[in-house]
């Protein structure tokens, strides 16, 4: 996925600094800088990175911290936060109340995913029980009309345009108009774009949107705009009224950081992400959860959320109680592996494609080999038919010193495989394993007592959920008291490390 690079730089950075025997300013500046350079590698914006690196020297001030300071976990904190104010504006945008209604206006360039993106978000909210409906007043792009309509029928959506009529203003009012008297609670209006900015499209734009009256003007923007991010989002926010950003294509290897440059442009925030073509490859956009990730520090309501959509209902509480054991055996390696398999094409990019593992703490999107989705689900499948060739004890040891050669030797035979593709699947083995270790000891909380849980936490709830070697590494009960305090809510830290409602 997109900014997986950068996530997998940036987890290093922190690791390289956690590895060091003493954190002084060397150190510090070391991290810091390796930060800044993954940054601006991927496009992000150089003003931002800059206030950022100075931000966290101001926070981190070393000579102050008392002893006993966890001063590795306040590094760890400040850069979380100062990615998350680069992509949280702090303010919310307009959310559409059902059975009331709200006209909705899309902008942005020619080719960024707009039309698609608008049929994504009416279809989103369709599953959600709203009546929405879509207008195109794109005359510009030839064929715009039909791509609307085409996605629109595909989604049971209804939909207003013209072949005849050239002007979008036109279009757009009288769309909106009819769909209003047939009590449509969200109007979607899909503008033109151009090759490049320029002032007809911003004309039009301004037009459009005082026939439409919007209540909420979304810029939609190719994650792999670059540099050109910050001026391109700028440009539009001067034009219309942006209230909210939708990244698209974050499906690609772009590097995408120019994602993060237009929400500072903008000072909007960014409300959804596109993850491939089709319809349900939408995902709602969660700051801290995102930046959790991102650091390796995991997502854990995401993660809950990924194993509701992920693992068959039965096999679900089964899965957690392993997991919180800590013990990971090559077959629910392969039982991970079919549950992916069983929803269709997977790779590491799109949200089906998103195996359980990335979202536990300590995961860094390195762990699993880059790949094209075609290239990801050969792998597993080839994985799965040496595991086929195993016997049942070894598909349920966690002792990896049972795999000898003379068995790697038998399974390569029966599987038709050369004897290093086993000792690569293994290895692969063994990377999960660590993973899937570290979240030994943790308490699953009970269908119900989730909400319950993160409104009354404190740090002695938090404490008796966390796993040992977690609440360790955050510096014990004083560390979880302070980051409890640096967070400002307890709903935040579930988010971060246990759960949350989402």
């Amino acid at each position: 996925m997109v900014l997986a690079q950068l996530g997998g730089s940036i987890s290093r950075a922190i690791q390289q600094m956690s590895n060091a025997t003493i954190i002084d300013e060397k150190a510090l500046n070391d991290c810091l800088n390796e930060i800044t350079r993954a940054l601006l590698q991927s496009d992000v914006q150089f003003k931002l990175v800059r206030d950022m690196q100075t931000n966290i020297k101001k926070i981190v001030n070393l000579d102050d911290l008392a002893a006993g300071h966890n001063k590795r976990r306040i590094i760890q904190q400040a850069i979380f936060n100062e990615l998350c104010k680069i992509l949280d504006p702090g303010k919310s945008s307009f959310t559409p109340k059902k059975g009331k209604p709200s006209v909705v206006m899309f902008v942005g360039l020619q080719g960024s995913g707009k039309t698609t993106t608008c049929t994504k978000y009416a279809y989103y909210y369709q599953k959600k029980g709203w009546k929405p409906a879509l207008v195109c007043a794109d005359t510009f792009r030839a064929g715009a009309f039909d791509q609307l309509k085409q996605n629109a029928t595909k989604a049971k959506i209804p939909f207003y345009g013209s072949y005849m009529e050239s002007d979008p203003v036109k279009i757009a009012e009288e769309g909106v108009e009819r769909f209003k008297k047939e009590n449509c609670d969200l109007i979607i209006v899909d503008t033109s774009g151009r090759h490049k900015q320029e002032a007809a499209l911003f004309e039009e734009m301004r037009q459009v949107s005082e026939a439409a009256k919007p209540d909420l003007i979304i810029f939609v923007m190719d994650s792999s705009i670059g540099q050109a991010a910050f001026d391109q989002a700028q440009a539009f926010k001067q034009s219309v009224a942006v209230g909210a950003v939708i990244i698209t294509k974050m499906d690609g290897h772009a590097k995408g950081g120019g994602a993060l440059s237009a929400v500072a442009a903008t000072k909007s925030p960014v409300i959804f992400i596109g993850t491939g073509e089709h319809m349900d490859e939408f995902e709602v956009f969660d700051v801290k959860p995102f930046v959790s990730r991102l650091l390796g520090m995991g997502d854990w309501s995401g993660f809950m959320d990924k194993i509701q959509e992920v693992v068959p209902m039965d096999q679900q509480p089964e899965l957690l109680q392993k997991l919180s054991e800590g013990n990971f055996t090559l077959r629910i390696m392969y039982e991970q592996f079919q549950n992916l398999l069983k929803m269709g094409p997977i790779g590491q990019d799109g949200p089906k494609g998103y195996l359980v593992f990335s979202m536990l703490p300590g995961f860094s999107a390195e762990l699993m080999p880059k790949g094209h989705e075609k290239e990801s689900q050969a792998k597993i499948k080839r994985y799965m038919t040496m595991m086929d060739s195993m016997t049942n004890e070894e598909l349920d040891s966690s002792n990896p010193k049972l795999m000898n050669e003379s068995r790697m030797m038998r399974i390569a035979r029966g599987a038709g495989r050369p004897i290093r593709d086993v000792m690569e699947m293994l290895e692969e083995y063994k990377r999960l394993a660590k993973v899937w270790s570290k979240m030994k000891g943790l308490k699953i909380p009970k269908k119900g007592e989730m909400s319950s849980l993160s409104r009354n936490m404190n740090a002695q709830h938090m404490s008796k959920v966390l796993p040992p070697q977690m609440l360790k590494q955050i510096g014990g009960m004083g560390g979880l008291q302070n980051l409890m305090k640096q967070m400002g809510s307890a709903k935040d830290m579930m988010g971060m490390f246990g759960g949350g409602d989402k």
